[in-house]
């Protein structure tokens, strides 16, 4: 079985982006725009740290 996993690219404007995957390959999440590779990578390390502690609220109905 496959591991999530972090993806960075560069998309038509040029930035570096990151998109999470689920172990099935299915995209789960896309960052926004970046200006530098260290920024998109600061920004994986955020959501690493962070979404374990992460709540979630519903918005609306």
């Amino acid at each position: 079985m496959s591991k999530p996993k972090f993806e960075i690219f560069k998309d038509t404007s040029g930035e570096f982006r990151f998109r999470l995957k689920a172990p099935n390959g299915e995209i789960i999440a896309i960052s926004e725009g970046y200006t530098t590779k260290a920024s998109c990578l600061n920004g994986i390390k955020s959501v690493k740290k962070n979404a374990p502690i992460a709540e979630v609220e519903e918005i609306g109905e």
